[in-house]
């Protein structure tokens, strides 16, 4: 299995709503050619920040499909095909899988909290169902189930394409683990743009990145800079971010970086309730650090 075409700077695309909350389809193409006008190397949709949960399976297949037609092979598609149950994870990854995506991204469930043994059972079962490859996807900070370093290793030895791991654990130590126990190379991927740089040093091929649905051009040339070995530039982008990151706790998950698109001109428009738009004192905060990180990119 060639991993090579994944690599770079992934936006976790945010999924657009129209103003009476319908998927809107002409702002998901929109946003996809101005993500690869900006040099992205993938396309990550169905995500976190794409509000999978708050989809129906409908809605999140023809999301996949609009995504594959605009993206028609330019760049991968990292399709979000994770559900809170076994049967609904392999649903939609078989969905993706008969549209031709290139890699899908299986969130672990959420609210059951399985075992880790448990976890491996969830994760060969998606796996089996699929040729395409696989990357789990971690986030215990919203799943409230964390993956450890020898489950991961323990899917990649009992399914050969399960293929790495999407890490938005904050864990960096853990994230380091996810390679050295990995039974052969795995992909690793940052969900943290706070230290996205920090675990390309230390092996990750790239990041799908919450902020790069922002400021896409800027997260391309930290990924640049990396490459390029132009440490103390990379650091200096790196740094840059930290403010908008800590922005995201100013609202609930996640309105704060559809209301950041927006001030940048990407309007993907509302969150679905029971999230709601930031109050107006809140959102002139987040418009002062858009308004920074946009003068010093």
């Amino acid at each position: 299995m060639n991993l090579e075409k994944f690599h770079g700077v992934i936006p976790a695309m945010a999924t657009p709503f129209t103003r009476d909350f319908e998927l809107d389809e002409s702002r998901v193409r929109t946003l996809i050619d101005e993500y690869i006008a900006a040099g992205v190397h993938g396309i990550s949709v169905a995500g976190s920040q794409g509000e999978f949960f708050a989809l129906s399976t409908r809605e999140h297949i023809r999301l996949l499909e609009i995504s594959m037609d605009a993206i028609n092979g330019r760049v991968p598609l990292y399709a979000g095909t994770g559900a809170a149950t076994t049967r609904q994870a392999i649903e939609l990854t078989r969905a993706a899988q008969s549209m031709g995506v290139d890699l899908a991204l299986v969130i672990t469930p959420y609210f059951v909290q399985p075992t880790q043994s448990e976890l491996v059972e969830h994760f060969t079962a998606v796996a089996q169902a699929t040729t395409a490859p696989v990357m789990l996807y971690n986030n215990p900070p919203r799943t409230s189930v964390n993956v450890s370093a020898a489950t991961l290793a323990e899917c990649m030895r009992r399914q050969a394409n399960i293929v790495g791991m999407k890490d938005s654990s904050g864990d960096l130590t853990q994230s380091i683990e996810y390679q050295l126990l990995a039974p052969r190379p795995a992909l690793l991927f940052s969900g943290r743009d706070t230290i996205a740089l920090a675990m390309m040093l230390h092996g990750a091929q790239g990041t799908i990145s919450p902020a790069a649905n922002v400021f896409p051009e800027l997260m391309v040339r930290m990924y640049d800079a990396l490459r390029a070995g132009r440490h103390e530039e990379a650091l200096r982008i790196s740094n840059i971010f930290a403010p908008l990151r800590a922005a995201w706790a100013w609202g609930s998950f996640p309105v704060v970086i559809k209301e950041a698109m927006q001030l940048m001109g990407r309007d993907a428009g509302p969150t679905r309730a029971p999230i709601a738009a930031l109050p107006p004192a809140v959102r002139e905060k987040l418009a002062e650090v858009v308004e920074r990180i946009a003068a010093q990119a």
